[in-house]
């Protein structure tokens, strides 16, 4: 029997890819840092440079 996964990276993964690595998760993003760079853009977030 394996317990059940409440807190730590396990319990997180990216809404779109599914990976448990490099999770965004200020403005509750949920999203892998490649699926963000894909997707910020629609999401209103824009590059300053």
């Amino acid at each position: 029997m394996s317990k059940e996964k409440g807190q730590g990276k396990g319990s997180r993964s990216c809404r779109r890819c599914g990976t448990h690595r490099a999770i965004i998760r200020s403005y509750k993003i949920m999203l892998c840092r490649r699926c963000f760079r894909e997707v910020a853009e629609r999401l209103g977030f824009r590059k300053f440079s």
